[in-house]
């Protein structure tokens, strides 16, 4: 099941609850509903697929682990997405900042397997042409389907600077392209 407007809060905390009781398949469901949006949003802070890859694998460790102490709010994504966010800034942290690696931008699509090989420079030049947080509201709105008001509260702005980010973002790519 991907994340959609049909999956509700309610149904990703009843998930979250029944994963703290030791539910795998809970887990998976979770995972079926929520990968799409947390590889997203790793690969946009990541540029590289290996790391968004790996990140994927350690936040769900990290639900895993601590659902047991998730605390309903009405937010489930949010929190998950907290979660993929400072892992993925770890990485960053971790990561040798002197080997600058070209990303694997298909991954931005889900449907990347019919993209040529134009296509995908073209998706290329795209993202580079995009500073780090345009890049993230891009993606957190465009593939995972995000709303503006959902990203400003993940990202911690203001709903005005990510709306202006956005639109700023697509205008970008429009002039240049």
């Amino acid at each position: 099941m991907a994340l959609t407007a049909v999956t509700t809060a309610e149904k990703l905390d009843d998930l979250i609850r029944t994963v703290a009781g030791g539910s795998t398949d809970a887990l998976a469901e979770l995972y079926d509903a929520a990968s799409a949006a947390v590889y997203s949003l790793a690969l946009s802070i990541l540029k590289n697929g290996y790391d968004a890859e790996d990140v994927l694998h350690d936040t769900f460790v990290s639900i895993w682990e601590g659902a047991p102490g998730y605390r309903p709010a009405g937010k489930p994504m949010a929190w998950i997405l907290t979660i993929t966010r400072n892992h993925s800034l770890k990485r960053l942290r971790d990561r040798d900042r002197n080997v600058e690696l070209i990303p694997e931008l298909s991954a931005y699509c889900p449907t990347g397997a019919g993209m040529s090989a134009d296509d995908k420079l073209v998706l290329a030049a795209c993202m580079e042409r995009l500073s780090d947080e345009e890049r993230q509201i891009v993606v957190l709105h465009a593939v995972a389907g995000f709303r503006h008001r959902e990203i400003a509260g993940l990202l911690g702005l203001p709903l005005s600077t990510v709306l202006s980010k956005y639109h700023r973002a697509v205008k970008k790519l429009r002039n240049d392209f």
